[in-house]
């Protein structure tokens, strides 16, 4: 696990601070890491706790938390992997994409289903929650990259698949898809940067 962070850290009035240029620097690293470079250790209670905290500083109009988080790990995983195998056999897939789609469940730590309750609500209006879930799974994935694991949002058509849905959610709620996330085993190196220029302008 990255320590490089960790190390910049010091003590003040019984507080890790952690000086800014750090911060900004390491969340300019993050990238998203397929389940094939994510192995042990996935975060433990404290860590998956303070994830979830973090997910819920993201903007929310009206208090609303109109997501919820489901924790997919341990024998967890061999549930999912059930319910992704038999979605692959229900849409006619071969013995090898059947098995990819369990690989998909079983090869990181640990999953995040996102599930969202967005309502229709007289003051906050629909695309205003919706922002609020981006933020949230924002908010998780530079939360699990801070703490030097790493991982990535995974949907597809599974997220409709009426056995998955009834799986995950209640009524009224929608699957966004999962977080995968654990140990990286190699580098996020370096993508094509996206330019700044293209989004920012000035009023």
């Amino acid at each position: 696990m990255e320590t490089s962070l960790v190390s910049t850290m010091h003590m003040s009035n019984t507080h890790f601070v952690i000086p800014p240029e750090a911060v900004l620097d390491h969340l300019m690293t993050r990238f998203s890491m397929g389940i094939k470079h994510l192995v042990e250790p996935g975060p433990n209670d404290i860590q998956l706790r303070q994830i979830a905290h973090i997910a819920l500083r993201a903007p929310d109009h009206g208090e609303l938390v109109p997501f919820r988080l489901c924790v997919v790990q341990g024998n967890g995983r061999e549930r999912l992997a059930d319910l992704f195998e038999t979605y692959a056999r229900s849409n006619d897939k071969d013995d090898e994409a059947c098995a990819i789609e369990r690989e998909r469940a079983l090869r990181a730590p640990m999953s995040i289903a996102v599930i969202s309750k967005v309502i229709n609500h007289p003051v906050v209006p629909v695309h205003e929650q919706w922002a609020c879930i981006g933020g949230a799974v924002t908010n998780i994935l530079n939360a699990i990259h801070l703490m030097g694991f790493a991982g990535k949002m995974l949907s597809g058509e599974k997220v409709r698949n009426p056995l998955i849905i009834d799986a995950f959610c209640d009524t009224n709620e929608t699957l966004l898809g999962w977080i995968s996330i654990g140990t990286p085993t190699k580098s996020l190196g370096t993508r094509h940067e996206k330019s700044v220029d293209a989004i920012l302008s000035y009023f």
